[in-house]
């Protein structure tokens, strides 16, 4: 029997259709081919008493402007987007190059102009055989008047989208929302619905490797939990999606010796890191976007200074504020206990490691930044934050986040005060550090 879909494995799925250029407009291919066959099913109804003749030339006329426009288009809007894709590249960072080919509406704008071309022309060839009837001739036209009004709506929203296509200020947007996801979906799942590590005693006897090499993009804690139920064991898995996989280094332990190709082909591993089911990738992204807008040949600080505010924003999802309806009598523990549901009882996960992901977010932009006063207070103003919201937390975690906050805080600190020659720049910073 096989493990259930879960929603990690969903989401993960239909984010990797969405990367793909091919999928959408192959679909809309498909039904561009299928419309122009269902004009011919109206022949062999009694439409025809009830409708008003249309002749087929003016189909085939209409038909004919449409197949040698929708080329061109076609060509004009790929040609746009690759070079959308390389000014990201360059402007930004590559590794947000997938949330860019995976946008809706430019992939909606390319299957529109494609599916419309290929109607046409299968649509041309049929009229101008006599494929049709009289019913079918006016069903065809009226697809085909429906058609334009599609690729000219399609084609007014996409010019407003191309627009800002690439730029830096929507990709930072896109990759705060797609970290954003990911946080609420680990939030939701802090484990991914399997035992806290922290709540197991032993770590397992028996240690599995994969020969792979890359990074994990996906686990199937569904998967895994069949195969223990199964086979009566234990899974502590030792990685998290987005950690690097290599043959040396295990990926998981169980309490007995059992056959390992069933457990490994629960972790999807892959050349790059996936947004879905890794919330630290997105914090890698956006220091990374900081980090090239201050390098010297872009010398950008507004850009870090945006990228510094996502990451406060993003941080400060796992903030849970307090509650007053709270029951006096209901401790910490078992409120916990109450939220955290545990599915898979036969698999255990690690915790997100907190001191990373201020590693991630902060550790680059305040090494790139220290010389740069505008950025290393930002950089201040935004740990303080964290620091003064987490105080008054109820998250599990909210001494992590402090306590990574004032680590993260005092590096800052020093590296700015290393960096900074002009005294006044060093008692500004000064005033803004909290020890």
């Amino acid at each position: 029997m096989k493990a259930p879909l879960t929603a990690d494995k969903l989401r993960f799925l239909v984010y990797s259709v969405k990367e793909k250029l091919w999928v959408k407009p192959l679909g809309f291919c498909l039904v561009s081919i299928f419309a122009v066959f269902i004009a011919k099913l109206a022949d062999g109804t009694s439409l025809a008493e009830h409708i008003p003749e249309i002749k087929p030339e003016s189909v085939a006329t209409l038909l004919s402007i449409m197949a040698s426009s929708m080329m061109v288009i076609a060509t004009f809007s790929a040609g746009t987007m690759v070079n959308a894709y390389a000014s990201a590249s360059q402007s930004s960072t590559p590794r947000s190059l997938s949330l860019i080919i995976s946008d809706d509406v430019s992939q909606n704008a390319l299957s529109v102009f494609i599916g419309a071309f290929i109607y046409s022309a299968v649509a041309l060839t049929a009229i101008n055989h006599a494929f049709f009837n009289e019913a079918g001739v006016f069903i065809l036209f009226c697809l085909t008047c429906l058609t334009f009004a599609i690729v000219i709506l399609t084609f007014i929203r996409w010019v407003d989208s191309v627009a800002r296509l690439g730029r830096v200020g929507p990709t930072l947007l896109k990759v705060e929302h797609a970290t954003t996801r990911a946080i609420k979906n680990r939030i939701n799942n802090p484990c991914l619905g399997a035992v806290p590590q922290e709540k197991i005693k032993e770590q397992g006897t028996h240690a599995i490797f994969s020969e792979q090499v890359g990074y994990i993009q996906l686990i199937d804690i569904a998967k895994l939990q069949r195969f223990a139920q199964n086979n009566d064991c234990f899974i502590n898995v030792a990685l998290l999606p987005g950690e690097f996989v290599s043959p040396e280094r295990a990926i998981a332990f169980a309490d007995k010796d059992i056959k390992s190709d069933e457990i490994i082909s629960a972790f999807t591993i892959g050349e790059a890191r996936s947004f879905e089911a890794d919330p630290r990738f997105g914090f890698i992204v956006l220091a990374e976007i900081a980090s090239r807008a201050l390098s010297p040949s872009v010398n950008d600080h507004g850009t870090a200074i945006n990228a510094i505010s996502s990451i406060t924003r993003l941080m400060l999802l796992w903030r849970k504020p307090k509650d007053s309806s709270k029951t006096d009598g209901q401790s910490e523990d078992d409120q916990n206990n109450t939220q955290d549901k545990i599915k898979y009882d036969h698999v255990s996960l690690p915790a997100l490691n907190v001191n990373d992901l201020f590693d991630d977010a902060y550790t680059s932009i305040a090494r790139d930044g220290a010389a740069n006063i505008e950025v290393a207070m930002r950089i201040q103003k935004s740990l303080n934050t964290l620091k003064a919201c987490f105080k008054n937390s109820e998250a599990a975690i909210d001494k992590d986040f402090v306590k990574a906050a004032s680590i993260l805080s005092k590096q800052s600190y020093d590296r700015a005060k290393l960096a900074l020659n002009y005294d006044e720049d060093l008692k500004r910073i000064a005033q803004v550090y909290e020890d």
